[in-house]
């Protein structure tokens, strides 16, 4: 008990920068769907990644075939060969990703009152956006991870046959957009089955609450394209500038559409 506490605490010290975003998931989460459904999107999100990134360490599926380097196991927590805090991660990327889907699935009628978001959050278009959105996350996030000895991340993981975008492999990606869609659907039979009814105790609401997972996902761009440039990789800088300002723009697109129709553009 005293190891995995030990472990549980290197975890949190060696990955402060994880447990950042993860903070301010739990927030927005809790403040959107209460605790207990928090706790099983977490869950959720844990066991899916968990389970995905052990069967691609082992036969490649959905993720291509990549190993982990085990070199902190003796000071963070490893759960059968796979680092807690890569499979915990997937939980508030995905549910950040489905946020922002979302919004982008939502006329925006006022940066002040939040929308009727209903009709998206039951499409399941608004998955298939999710999952792209956090596929593009990944686009930018694993090149730099893949450089994790040149900076405070360190060396977790390897292409044995590398990949054609900086290193990564496209399976990779698609495995992303695979997680995405699996997470969110479980959930949504969660919600459709156990949950059912279930009161959503602990949310509560704030100003541009509609709008805030956007925040920690452009925060996410921002710190790993900072990282990127840090590291010397010019190049991979800005081409994951040039995906995030893709992304950014089309969200800015959506949010002024209400404006150019009232104006008769």
């Amino acid at each position: 008990m005293t190891d995995l506490l030990h472990r549980l605490a290197g975890t949190v010290l060696l990955r402060p920068y994880v447990f950042v975003f993860l903070l301010a998931y739990l927030f927005l989460a809790v403040a959107r769907l209460g605790w207990l459904r928090t706790l099983v999107w977490t869950v959720t999100a844990y066991l899916i990644a968990w389970a995905c990134e052990w069967s691609s360490v082992h036969n490649g599926f959905p993720f291509g075939r990549y190993d982990y380097i085990d070199r902190t196991s003796d000071r963070e927590l490893w759960v059968a060969g796979v680092p807690f805090f890569d499979s915990l991660s997937f939980a508030f990327l995905s549910f950040i990703s489905f946020e922002a889907a979302v919004i982008l699935r939502t006329p925006l009628t006022s940066w002040h009152v939040s929308p009727d978001d209903a009709p998206a959050r039951r499409s399941w278009l608004t998955t298939v956006y999710a999952g792209l959105l956090m596929m593009f996350l990944d686009v930018v996030i694993d090149p730099v991870t893949l450089q994790g000895e040149r900076w405070f991340l360190g060396q977790i993981y390897g292409y044995p046959h590398g990949g054609p975008h900086f290193g990564v492999t496209i399976e990779n990606y698609v495995g992303w957009f695979v997680v995405s869609v699996l997470i969110t659907t479980t959930f949504r039979l969660w919600e459709a089955t156990l949950l059912r009814g279930v009161a959503r105790t602990g949310s509560f609401a704030f100003p541009f609450q509609h709008v805030a997972p956007l925040g920690v996902y452009f925060g996410i761009f921002a710190f790993n394209i900072a990282v990127t440039f840090w590291i010397g990789e010019t190049t991979m800088g800005w081409a994951s500038t040039f995906i995030a300002f893709l992304i950014g723009w089309m969200f800015v697109q959506h949010a002024l559409s209400p404006y150019r129709s009232r104006s008769g553009e």
